[in-house]
């Protein structure tokens, strides 16, 4: 019965994209380069002013860059290698970062580039293992983390005090993301138990779980309108779930595909999922019709952190050789 449900979901879908206008053909550009980590880049997060990039990697370094011009505008050495996650506060007045040290800090971005951020430093979250995941909530005042401890947890940022937690995973949280701001307050957490939860912000209930993946879940992106989700998986699929249906609406895979995706976000408009991949590749998706519309190549091993800009003309991939890369359409 389990299987006639999902085949009706994906139908249904299918319908719905056959109404769909064809894509024109997707022209992305690699048009910037930005080096200057020495190991893995882990992580990168845009400002909203669609410029500024912040990224993280396993040599302990963040590093703020200006994606126009490749220039590095601020670095901050962490007492930790393996700084696995990074956000930029909304104001882009601060930027938050964590690893392997269980703590999620904050750092206030200065325009003085000469200023010693580290002593600015402020440590807001602490975890009883590492931190996965970070994002600010949609102020500078708080921010949500989630952790190799199977927690996910909203701090704010001021008193480092832990406003509430989230359990409900039985392994590793490893990814989370925040519904656009206007569709209310909840989230989603991916974890190495396979399943993808969904969470309300303000009671720290799990509202909804979905656990059709074979293997972690690497990364959660909402869709832009917060109706749906899509997931990356090691089990080197990615998903699509409407949150309103409760259930799991597409699967995004070829036979061909054989590695794990690692990172997952959605352009301006939800029609294209772009999908980081562990054979160092991005695919590109076409959200209704289920397939695949480009390979993009050009990374020398495997893509770790993706994600569009905020005005949609870019996105960033971050890979574990060492780089960033800025495309643009067209």
């Amino acid at each position: 019965m389990e299987f006639d449900i999902h085949a009706k979901n994906h139908l249904i879908l299918e319908k719905v994209a056959e109404k769909a206008e064809a894509l024109g053909e997707l022209n992305m550009k690699t048009r910037r380069t930005l080096k200057g980590h020495g190991n893995k880049v882990l992580c990168m997060d845009w400002c909203k002013d669609k410029r500024r990039i912040v990224s993280s990697s396993q040599d302990g370094k963040v590093i703020v860059w200006d994606a126009f011009t490749t220039n590095k505008e601020h670095a901050v050495t962490m007492p930790t290698t393996w700084v696995m996650a990074c956000a930029y506060a909304p104001s882009g007045c601060a930027i938050a970062c964590g690893g392997l040290d269980n703590k999620c800090s904050v750092y206030p971005l200065s325009l003085d580039k000469d200023e010693n951020l580290a002593a600015k430093k402020k440590s807001v979250a602490m975890h009883t293992n590492y931190l996965s995941g970070c994002t600010f909530t949609n102020s500078d005042m708080q921010i949500l983390t989630s952790s190799g401890d199977g927690t996910s947890a909203l701090w704010d940022v001021e008193s480092g005090q832990l406003l509430q937690s989230f359990h409900g995973h039985s392994a590793d949280v490893l990814t989370l993301d925040l519904a656009p701001s206007e569709t209310g307050n909840t989230f989603v957490s991916g974890g190495s138990d396979k399943k993808a939860n969904v969470w309300d912000l303000r009671s720290g209930q799990n509202v909804q779980s979905f656990d059709t993946h074979d293997s972690d879940i690497n990364c959660v992106k909402y869709y832009p309108s917060g109706d749906a989700f899509a997931s990356a998986s090691d089990d080197s699929t990615c998903r699509l779930f409407d949150l309103r249906a409760d259930r799991e609406v597409s699967i995004y895979s070829k036979d061909s595909i054989i590695f794990g995706a690692a990172s997952v976000d959605f352009s301006l408009s939800g029609r294209l999922l772009f999908a980081g991949y562990n054979d160092y590749t991005i695919n590109v998706w076409d959200v209704l019709k289920g397939t695949r519309v480009a390979i993009l190549f050009g990374h020398e091993n495997r893509v770790s952190s993706l994600r569009v800009s905020p005005d949609g003309t870019a996105f960033c991939s971050g890979s574990w050789d060492n780089t960033l890369r800025v495309r643009h359409q067209g």
